[in-house]
């Protein structure tokens, strides 16, 4: 340094020693709510400060701090909390089409995980081909092929909330072996393992598998293990909608923690329920055997959504062979004569060798259509397969083969299959985190032309208002709790589910005396109301109870990353 320079500087650092930086200014700070941390600890009168994209302080924040925050706002009667995470939340496509994942955020939803069975990636030219009705309807053909590009197009992109993902198995079955009922080859099972491991490279957060429905009925328990233990040495965890959730649960259960003990690796089922009316009842006995299996030492539990109304696909009420081979295979089966007779007959069956949607519905009576792609169809959304039969003047089966056909497999479905107790009892134990088991929509714009479950709409508002404040279910700091810390525990998301210095600056206020789900199985496009104010990564998304312009969301990347 040159003399003129040292001469020039010292006196300016002198200065600014003199005078002291100028103090750093927060963000946003929610003052005078009742904040409820996450993590199950008794609610208490405080402050909750955020400064870039963190915590930066929960409590007794001083005057002159919050006089100097950028943003104040007023959490008076209102309870504030860490942003929600769904455990299952299936917008990892949608939020691109429609960034602001609004029927999410208006309901305090700030974080998914996603990936049930078959992920956003990696994709081939074969999966492409067989979603291209849904591209075409939507307006958005991927232009990324692994999850590292995804997250690529994610970042570029951004919606309003955070997301991260598993790498589905089923996916990797239908690139690797295809549609076929057999076991993987072992050089088939050789590249699926690949297939995991690089998924695991790029950011997903553990292995899944959705074992009900084709391909993944296919997988064998051994093939599941082996691709489980590559997600395990990458830190990764698995879930999975497990291959029963009705008649043969008790089984099912058992390959899930038979998964858990051999590849040794935390394991999660998604939406657990007990399914189909003559399973009512059991689930103290489902969760009794997850206890046992914990007291055993393995690391197992699982996640609900708050409705006794499953969603699926139209086409999942048909029996596994229907399916097989792909799409056009089971339209051909529904066009001929012979086979139609035989889907009826097993579709009036209490069968044990499937899962039976149709009759543990109830049948026609106990299946709603939701959605539907093609618009001639549009009329008989949010009518139930016998109303529908009764208009088309046919045995409500038919009805039901009929629009799978016309519709080319694309319709979903409502199915009214649990038991309001069982939910109930699901939902006190300390084990079961929170999912929506749905993607994110909106009241305009292209998902406001089709029907939904309302999970999608006003899952936490429903657990908030009718669950803890008039029913009493379970305590508010305990559903919160399981809304978050535990959520994200049970994901591997270390820097989020709590109000802690540090941690991700999602936070939601919402007012525990306002707080209503609107939505219902009639009529579902309602955002949720009571959430006024919810900051994604410390960005205000809902702002005065309106959707603001900011698309602060971020991938979420799991603990084997390595690009």
């Amino acid at each position: 340094m040159t003399p003129f320079l040292r001469a020039a500087i010292l006196p300016v650092a002198a200065f600014l020693l003199f005078v002291g930086a100028a103090p750093a200014r927060d963000d946003l700070v929610f003052t005078g709510g009742r904040v409820v941390d996450g993590t199950g600890a008794a609610a208490f009168r405080g402050d909750v400060a955020v400064r870039d994209g963190r915590i930066a302080a929960v409590g007794n924040v001083a005057p002159d701090r919050i006089a100097r925050a950028r943003r104040r706002i007023d959490a008076t009667g209102l309870v504030v909390t860490p942003g929600f995470i769904d455990l299952l939340g299936q917008s990892e496509y949608n939020a691109l089409v429609d960034r602001r994942a609004a029927s999410k955020i208006t309901q305090g939803i700030t974080t998914e995980v996603t990936g049930e069975g078959e992920s956003i990636a990696p994709l081939d030219e074969t999966l492409l081909r067989s979603n291209e009705d849904t591209y075409r309807h939507y307006g958005l053909r991927p232009d990324w092929s692994s999850l590292l590009t995804y997250f690529r197009r994610f970042r570029r992109t951004p919606p309003t909330l955070n997301l991260g993902t598993f790498v589905g198995l089923g996916g990797l079955r239908r690139m690797v072996v295809g549609m076929e009922d057999r076991r993987a080859g072992p050089t088939e099972l050789e590249q699926m393992k690949t297939l995991v491991a690089q998924a695991m490279e790029d950011g997903a957060l553990g292995l899944s598998t959705s074992l009900q429905y084709v391909p993944d009925l296919y997988n064998s328990t051994e093939e599941i293990v082996a691709c489980a233990k590559v997600a395990a040495s990458h830190g990764g965890v698995y879930f999975t909608h497990q291959r029963s959730e009705g008649n043969r649960i008790d089984a099912s259960l058992e390959e899930v923690f038979r998964i858990a003990r051999e590849a040794r690796i935390p394991a999660n089922v998604w939406h657990l329920k007990t399914a189909y009316r003559r399973n009512w009842g059991t689930m103290p006995r489902i969760l009794a055997a997850f206890a046992a299996a914990r007291a055993s030492g393995l690391d197992v539990a699982a996640n609900q959504y708050p409705w006794n109304a499953a969603s699926n696909g139209l086409d999942a009420c048909l029996p596994p062979w229907v399916r097989e081979g792909g799409r056009e295979r089971l339209l051909a089966r529904l066009r001929d004569p012979e086979a139609r007779a035989r889907i009826r007959n097993e579709m009036a069956e209490d069968a044990s060798s499937w899962e039976n949607q149709w009759y543990g519905s109830g049948g026609g009576s106990g299946v709603m259509l939701a959605a539907v792609l093609n618009p001639e169809l549009k009329k008989y959304e949010g009518g139930t397969l016998q109303e529908i039969g009764a208009l088309m003047k046919k045995d409500p089966r038919d009805a039901l083969m009929d629009l799978v056909l016309a519709d080319r497999a694309n319709s979903q479905c409502i199915l009214f299959m649990m038991s309001e107790e069982d939910v109930r009892t699901a939902m006190k134990d300390p084990f079961v985190a929170f999912c929506t088991d749905s993607g994110a929509v909106a009241t305009d714009g292209i998902y406001s032309e089709e029907k939904s479950h309302p999970r999608a709409w006003a899952s936490t508002a429903r657990i908030l208002a009718t669950y803890v404040r008039d029913e009493k279910v379970l305590p508010l700091e305990e559903a919160v709790r399981k809304m978050t810390s535990l959520s994200a525990a049970r994901a591997g998301l270390r820097d989020r589910g709590i109000l802690k210095v540090g941690l991700a600056g999602d936070v939601v206020a919402f007012d525990p005396v306002r707080v209503k789900a609107v939505s219902t199985y009639a009529d579902p496009l309602h955002y949720s109301e009571g959430f006024p104010y919810v900051a994604v990564n410390g960005v205000l998304v809902v702002d005065g109870g309106k959707i603001t312009a900011e698309r602060p969301g971020q991938p979420l990347l799991g603990p084997g990353r390595k690009r």
